[in-house]
């Protein structure tokens, strides 16, 4: 998974191709459950480019798009909000999947 470096990247990925941006945390226990089904998840949805977005990292972009809990997943297509999975719970891979799902 590619990880966010600037907002300037996130502006670009956001307006251009179709990405599911995560927000996650090092310090975060439930975050941590679902990476080792994360490289099985991005191989399912090729269609999609992951991207991790560290929520320390980029707490301002947190707050514009109303991330205010993790992990969780936001999509875009071309500057187009998708969909969103957004919630302080820990995530289970059929939820993530169905998520990703329900964005097609």
């Amino acid at each position: 998974m590619k990880k966010l470096e600037s907002m300037e990247q996130f502006q670009q990925l956001r307006d251009q191709g179709k990405h599911i941006f995560m927000f996650s945390a090092d310090w975060c226990p439930d975050c941590r459950v679902i990476e080792p089904i994360l490289p099985e998840v991005e191989k399912k949805y090729q269609d999609f480019t992951f991207i991790y977005v560290d929520r320390d990292q980029f707490i301002d972009l947190c707050g514009q798009l109303d991330v205010f809990g993790i992990p969780s997943f936001v999509a875009f297509e071309d500057g187009k909000e998708l969909g969103r999975f957004v919630s302080k719970d820990r995530k289970t891979q059929e939820e993530i999947e169905e998520f990703i799902e329900g964005l097609k």
